[in-house]
Parts: structure tokens; sequence; C-alpha cells
């Protein structure tokens, strides 16, 4: 696996932190996955070895928590919750939104490998439904009509960057 020599001395330092070195697990995947967007059968493979532990084991923890993604993702990220508040005020729709205008599915990277829009659990804004996440940035009350408002936005920001 090629990581940066920074992210390996932070990965060998981390270890460090806990007596048993499989409950390094989570830090581990999550310095990979900050570096390389996800974390790949071969990156499970390497953290159960430099953890002394099964391949299956990390497999687990990379499949029990949402957060993991085993593929790439485009260069945005949209997320958008599907819980019942926002599914009640719309959150579908918004989805829906997002999906027409950048031709693509939920789960899938856009054509041109700029957005991937996901349908997701919880965002823990209930009060402000339909919310959406892109990025880091949460979005409150996200009808269609603002759903295309930020999809231009993001568009613009993609043309502006060629």
């Amino acid at each position: 696996m090629n990581l940066k020599p920074a992210t390996l001395s932070q990965i060998d330092e981390v270890i460090t932190h806990y007596p048993t070195k499989r409950s390094a697990t989570l830090p581990l995947l999550h310095l990979i996955q900050e570096e390389v967007g996800f974390i790949s059968n071969e990156a499970i493979e390497w953290v159960a070895a430099k953890l002394g532990l099964q391949p299956i084991n990390v497999y687990e923890v990379v499949t029990f928590y949402p957060m993991f993604r085993q593929k790439p993702i485009g260069r945005r990220h949209i997320k958008v919750c599907r819980t019942l508040s926002c599914a009640l005020l719309g959150g579908y729709k918004t989805c829906a939104t997002f999906e027409q205008e950048f031709h693509t599915h939920a789960g899938e990277v856009s054509p041109d490998g700029e957005v991937t829009v996901e349908f997701v659990e919880c965002l823990a804004s209930c009060g402000t439904a339909p919310v959406v996440m892109i990025d880091d940035e949460l979005h409150e009350k996200v009808d269609a009509a603002k759903a295309k408002q930020l999809s231009d936005q993001i568009k613009a920001e993609a043309q502006a960057r060629k």
C-alpha cells in the first residue's frame, strides 16, 4: 500500500495509544480513507497485517460503519438525509433533483467525476428537514428548488476550476 510517509508515521504513532493493536482499527481506517478517499481490499489486507488481524476482522469494521467507503466517490460528496422527518418533508424529491442535475444515481459517481449523490441515514437536523450535507457543510430546508440552486453552484465552481 502506497501511503505518504506522514500518514505512515501517523499510523505508527496512533497504534502506540492502544494497549491492544486491534483497538487501532478505526483510527487507521480513518487515516487511510482521509488520504486515499476510500478503503480498498488492499487497504483492508494492509491494516489487518499491520495490526496482526485476519482481513475479515477489518472488513467487518469497514462494512459495519457507514462512514467508510469501499469505492471512490466524486470530487464533491452530496449526502441527502432519508430518515422520517426528511422523507416526510421532501427528502426523496430533493435526492431525485440532485440525481437529475448531475445525471447520476444515488451511490454512483456522475459521468464527469464531479459528484457522488448518496442517500444517507440521519444527518441530525430533523427540525430543519430536509437536510443535505455537501462535503462537510450542512444545508437545511433543501427542497427541490434549493437543490437545483445548490447544483448550479457546484457546476459553476467546477467550471471555474477548468
